[in-house]
């Protein structure tokens, strides 16, 4: 049997197709801050025997609320040295670029709780630049003294 979920802000979602293609669908409400609870319900609710399960796919609406609602931890970001402030330049995002008044939205994550770390990989996937743990370490102090939440890691 192959399910799938999506917490979204109200309802976690589920949809099955077991092996004879049968289609079946539920909901339970979503379960905030215990998200996971709300996709084991919904489970539990649709009557899915969980040893079926031969695929499990997930997805949530959860991070994209969060984000245009400017909701949710107090989040840095570490990133690959000389690459601090790709986000919030977003060249390949330019909505209106004749308009000589526009304003660029405000950064997620902003400068201060932005770190770089020597690291670099290239597109083969081999090491160019071995990873500096102790400036992630130092990173990581920075970010406990800020009062961090959450850390997103970046590195080309």
């Amino acid at each position: 049997m192959r399910v799938a979920t999506d917490i979204g802000g109200t309802f976690t979602d589920l949809v099955y197709v077991d092996e004879n293609g049968t289609i079946g669908i539920d909901k339970s409400s979503t379960t905030p801050p215990n998200f996971e609870k709300g996709v084991l319900d919904v489970i539990k609710k649709s009557g899915v025997d969980q040893s079926s399960i031969s695929m499990f796919i997930h997805g949530t609406t959860v991070i994209i609320n969060a984000l245009t609602e400017r909701k949710g931890a107090k989040t840095a970001l570490i990133t690959t040295k000389g690459f601090r402030d790709v986000l919030e330049i977003a060249r390949g995002n330019r909505p209106d670029l004749f308009n000589v008044n526009y304003e660029k939205p405000t950064p997620f994550v902003e400068r201060y709780l932005r770190r770089e770390v020597n690291e670099r990989v290239n597109y083969k996937g081999e090491v160019l630049r071995e990873l500096s743990t102790d400036e992630v370490k130092e990173c990581i102090e920075h970010f406990k003294n800020e009062g961090v939440e959450a850390i997103a890691v970046s590195f080309l």
